[in-house]
């Protein structure tokens, strides 16, 4: 007998509800002004019970508010602390956004923010303004905001059905639902008259809002959907409330209805009376299957009406969920307990009057067991047609096994019962046949505790009853004694059923969660987006058994296949087709649902947050359909955990993409700076010194002009080197060469550079030759030298020291001056990195450095920086695998 409880989870906290209270413990609250379209006032509102909390005592600023040039809006800002917007250059043109960092280090209690859905200038730390807020939530600030319901996600559709304008900036359901909601709200003919009157928009804007969206008809309906979304907003909330308290009854603000689907023919007709229910008391609806033993035994027809009904469910707008339980009825009534439902759809099939007396009626015991809920019941079935069975379940008249051993265990007790009987009562004997009626009906099922029952009671009356030795039974007592081992057999029985109908659900629900844990535990820690694909269709694919192919957008045009289960997957036109359209529109397509369903395959979307990342395709190999309809809780379960994954690696993808744009930046803002400087100072001089030629050329000028232009040379040399390292080009042409050689060279072509410092080469003329590139070594050096002039005291010696220790070579340049700043040994190789070694105004790209680092690094070298005494020192280090081996000398014979 199910339980008649009327309201199960009476007195019982819901615990998601409880964790999400308790999420909003030291949050902010969001309260939203929500109107039915511009002008109706949301902004006045706003402003005006800002002001009033305010005059409160509470801490209010004003974030952002758009006036749009109405007096009586920009009256109300007067008084209001506002922070100033900050300026963000885009394209040439300065925009201004709400300055989030000011609010957050102002820290009020209240800040006002218009314009939820505004969509921020590129380079913005978030892309929302609503993004922007929820850090302001989770800052522990309160915020008042404003949005028109045609910026709602979910509505974004409809609205655009009737007004023939498709708003691109949406706020996601998800923050209305968080949210405390106040409806802004006039009448459209009110409405009118202030666009008439120039109150909403200028003249001419007004003339042509009023021909378009500002129609009597388009404002009647924003309005009662802008009403009709507050009304959901509030009873959810409501419900929230309610379960987080553990409070009973339905809590009917507004009518909630639930059709329960069943396999039989006709489910689909509950679905379509459901859906007119719903639509006559305008109120959320849910398509609800319970998942019973007896549904493992289903055929694929009934899984395919099941799943039918589901989908048809989906299409036409309602929630569909799938819950375990050990009978129909349990299920219902806790389903309807939980969510609060005010309203039943229910088929009822024509069963015979001696099916209903052994079996009973759902809908007789729905209907005393839920008294607070009017159900609405259709026949469903009965077409004619004898309903194909199911595989049946395990028969229950037990097992050979069981019989025997029950047989032998009923033996043993008559063999000792007949032992002990002079020293018990015939009652106490009684008692011992207990024994094998617990243990048949507990381990092998309701048939073989009932022979227990009657094996037993018909050896008790055989073997002790007087007139012993025959079946007949002298005493009235000892029929109760009979009657009561058959009790006790039926009942023990229907326990057992009961407990093992229990511990499947159970296992069942254990084995999907332990199933989901383990899916998402081995792909959560993938950081390969094309690994993460071939594993998500993998383990789909094991999960159940079916085919599965991933297809995304990586380039953001075309789509392609992501993995697949199968390399032989084929996908024809029509599969492509529904691939595109689930892709694009956010919905399933293929078969089973109702778009292209003439396709073999079911792609289901996978979404994150309001955008779609990748469609997930599955086909059963024999045909029919993809996935059962006990399958899809598992499947929708792996499709969000697939989506959240795909969103992840891609938004990681894009955080790399956008650091490599940040250093670009950084790297190009630099060279530009050090460029427009230090290549102005010797293009002044060669101007100045050109200017000069007319008066008469002089030694001097031609050596300025020579000089500069050795300096210009050299800036641009080293811009272009960088480019080829930032590049990769970089292209080696190794060949053994004599260090001596390269000193005397660089030494030579720098000493313009090196002018007023004495060089000295301490290069001994016994160093082994290595192969590196000439040119880059040559680059190398001159930069090094360059470094040492400009950096090193007036006058002083500049050193180059070669040396041969431990097998590897080693070219030192020394300078004699200020030296490094500590720490910076490292720092003085990377780009645009200048050395401030002292108070003179020392000119240079930052990028001399670094350009040796490179060149050496690809040429096998290392090259270190170090501090000397009086200076510093810059080391290129060969080691033994540049070093050219002196053949060994041929052995005299």
């Amino acid at each position: 007998m199910p339980d008649t409880n009327p309201d199960p989870g009476a007195g019982r906290p819901d615990p998601d509800a409880l964790l999400r209270s308790a999420a909003q413990e030291g949050r902010g609250r969001l309260k939203i002004f929500l109107g039915a379209a511009p002008g109706v006032g949301k902004t006045y509102e706003m402003l005006s019970e800002g002001a009033a909390r305010r005059r409160d005592g509470v801490d209010v600023i004003v974030g952002v508010v758009e006036t749009h040039g109405r007096t009586e809006t920009e009256a109300l800002t007067r008084g209001h602390e506002i922070v100033s917007r900050r300026d963000v250059p885009y394209e040439g043109r300065t925009l201004h956004e709400m300055d989030l960092d000011a609010i957050l280090a102002r820290a009020p209690r209240l800040v006002l923010v218009d314009e939820l859905a505004h969509t921020n200038a590129p380079g913005s730390r978030h892309p929302k303004r609503y993004q922007d807020v929820e850090e302001l939530l989770a800052a522990g600030i309160d915020v008042y905001s404003t949005i028109n319901i045609q910026h709602v996600e979910s509505l974004n559709d409809i609205v655009a059905s009737f007004t023939r304008v498709r708003v691109r900036e949406t706020v996601p359901d998800s923050v209305l639902e968080r949210a405390e909601i106040e409806v802004v709200d006039i009448p459209p003919d009110e409405l009118i008259e202030r666009l008439r009157a120039g109150k909403v928009y200028l003249s001419e804007e007004a003339t042509r809002a009023l021909g378009h969206f500002f129609s009597r008809s388009n404002l009647s309906a924003l309005r009662e959907l802008a009403l009709r979304r507050a009304a959901q907003a509030v009873d959810a909330r409501m419900l929230d409330d309610v379960r987080a308290l553990g409070l009973g009854g339905t809590w009917a603000g507004s009518d909630r209805i639930v059709v329960a689907i069943n396999e039989l023919p006709g489910a689909e007709a509950l679905v379509r009376a459901a859906k007119r229910v719903a639509d006559g008391l305008r109120g959320p609806w849910t398509a609800l299957f319970v998942e019973t033993p007896r549904a493992a035994h289903f055929t694929d027809v009934q899984h395919a009406r099941v799943a039918a009904a589901m989908t048809l469910a989906t299409q036409l707008g309602a929630a569909v969920a799938t819950v375990p339980a050990t009978s129909v009825v349990e299920g219902i009534q806790n389903f309807l307990a939980d969510a609060r439902a005010t309203q039943l759809v229910i088929g009822k099939s024509r069963r015979s009057r001696w099916f209903e007396l052994r079996h009973g009626s759902v809908v007789d015991w729905l209907i005393r067991a839920t008294p607070g809920v009017a159900i609405h019941v259709m026949p469903v079935g009965g077409t004619g047609g004898r309903e194909p069975r199911g595989i049946r379940p395990p028969a229950r008249w037990g097992t050979p096994v069981g019989y025997v051993a029950t047989g032998g265990l009923i033996a043993a007790i008559t063999a000792g019962g007949i032992a002990l009987q002079p020293a018990f009562d015939l009652g106490n004997l009684a008692l011992l046949y207990l024994l094998p009626v617990m243990v048949g009906a507990s381990l092998y099922g309701l048939r073989t505790g009932l022979f227990a029952g009657l094996t037993s009671s018909l050896a008790y009356n055989f073997f002790f009853l007087p007139p012993v030795g025959t079946l007949s039974i002298s005493n009235p007592e000892n029929v109760v004694s009979v009657i009561v081992l058959l009790g006790i057999a039926f009942a023990t029985s229907q326990l057992t059923a009961r407990v093992r109908a229990q511990a499947d659900l159970a296992t069942a629900s254990a084995r999907t969660n332990a199933t989901l844990a383990g899916f998402l535990r081995q792909i959560a820690s993938v950081n390969d987006p094309d690994v993460a694909a071939q594993m998500i269709c993998d383990d789909v694919r094991r999960l159940l058994d079916v085919q599965v192919v991933l297809l995304g957008s990586p380039g953001g045009t075309e789509l392609d296949v992501l993995a697949a289960s199968d390399p032989g997957y084929r996908l024809d036109t029509m599969d492509n087709a529904a691939a595109r359209w689930a892709f694009d529109n956010g919905v399933p397509t293929g078969m089973g649902s109702g778009t292209l369903a003439a396709s073999g395959w079911l792609f289901q979307p996978l979404r994150a947050g309001d955008r779609v990342v990748a469609v997930l395709g599955v086909a059963n190999e024999a045909g029919g359909q993809p996935v059962r309809a006990d399958q899809q809780p598992l499947l929708s379960s792996l499709i969000d955990q697939s989506a959240l994954v795909m969103e992840r690696l891609r938004l990681q993808t894009e955080m790399r993409d956008v650091d490599v744009v940040r250093t670009r930046d950084r790297l190009r803002a630099a060279l530009l700076s050090s460029v427009s400087h230090d290549l102005r100072t010797p293009l002044t001089a060669v101007i100045g010194a050109a200017g000069e030629l007319d008066h008469g050329c002089t030694p001097e000028l031609i050596g300025t002009i020579q000089a500069e232009a050795a300096r210009l040379n050299r800036f641009v040399s080293n811009l272009l080197d960088m480019a080829r390292v930032e590049a990769g080009a970089i292209k080696l042409a190794v060949e053994p060469i004599d260090l001596s050689d390269a000193v005397t060279s660089a030494a030579h072509d720098a000493r313009r550079a090196l002018e007023g410092h004495p060089i000295r080469l301490d290069v001994p003329p016994d160093l082994p030759l290595v192969r590196v590139d000439p040119q880059l070594l040559h680059h190398c050096l001159l930069n090094l030298l360059d470094n040492a002039g400009r950096y090193g005291d007036p006058g002083t010696e500049i050193v180059i020291e070669g040396s041969n220790r431990y097998g590897e070579v080693r070219l030192a340049v020394l300078d004699h001056g200020p030296g490094l700043p500590n720490g910076s040994e490292a720092e003085v190789f990377e780009t645009f990195t200048r050395l401030e070694g002292s108070d003179r105004a020392i000119g240079g790209t930052g990028l001399g450095l670094a350009i040796v680092k490179a060149f050496a690094e690809a040429m096998g070298m290392t090259v270190e920086a170090e501090n000397r005494e009086d200076g510093a020192a810059f080391t290129l280090a060969f080691p033994s695998a540049l070093i050219v081996r002196e053949p060994a000398p041929e052995r005299l014979t």
